[in-house]
């Protein structure tokens, strides 16, 4: 079973102190990379690069998800990485949403990209009506008057294929798509912001979804007796 070792380091300079990590077997620190003094190491810990299964699915995960428009190469990673630990089925990147093929997408994706299946398409619109004559699903997640709470959502397609979408992180998901969609969900929040950023929104939603749909079978209490 491969592990990996990382190390953690701290700078020798009483009035910085950085404490930092590194990975064994990369290039190691010889300085602070503050304030260039000279760095100790100060723990090591082993981790388990296979991963671990916390989850016991109860029914069928049928989740795939459209990214609308999604113009930030880091935020299109971290939804790769996010569907790689939740069971995401594919991914489809329309308008101008960046592909894997982008450094910054793998770099952000941490070889999940690898693991999670993926297509192009440059009309978000056109997809999605395709996908619903299919018998999918379309769930949008949007900030609008029309919008369901994403906690008190009932799973009246609960043996449908999911399609989650998200949109542009300034201009939200295409109102085309938005007037073919089954949902427009949003996520309650307490803050002054009316909104999370889409990567974030997009992990909620997902994780939310998938102990709804396969661990709690479409309970909407917190924690369902078993």
């Amino acid at each position: 079973m491969p592990f990996l070792i990382n190390e953690f380091f701290e700078c020798d300079n009483s009035a910085c102190r950085l404490r930092f990590p590194g990975a064994a077997g990369h290039p190691r620190w010889n300085r602070c990379p503050v304030c260039r003094s000279r760095i100790h190491l100060v723990a090591t810990m082993e981790n388990n690069t296979e991963g671990n299964k916390h989850i016991d699915i109860q029914q069928p995960w049928q989740v795939e998800a459209l990214l609308d428009n999604i113009r930030s190469a880091w935020n299109v990673g971290s939804i790769f990485r996010t569907s790689d630990g939740t069971g995401v089925q594919k991914l489809y990147l329309c308008g101008i949403t960046p592909s894997p093929e982008n450094t910054k997408v793998s770099k952000t994706a941490l070889g999940s990209e690898v693991n999670v299946p993926w297509e192009k398409f440059n009309n978000g619109v056109h997809l999605a009506s395709l996908l619903k004559t299919k018998g999918y699903v379309l769930w949008a997640l949007e900030d609008l008057s029309i919008a369901q709470p994403l906690f008190q959502i009932k799973f009246d397609w609960i043996n449908s294929p999911i399609v989650i979408i998200v949109g542009n992180e300034v201009s939200g998901v295409d109102p085309g798509i938005i007037e073919i969609c089954d949902k427009v969900i949003s996520i309650p929040m307490l803050g002054k912001k009316q909104s999370y950023n889409v990567a974030v929104a997009f992990g909620i939603a997902v994780s939310f979804l998938l102990y709804r749909q396969s661990v709690s079978h479409g309970s909407l209490n917190i924690f369902p007796s078993t």
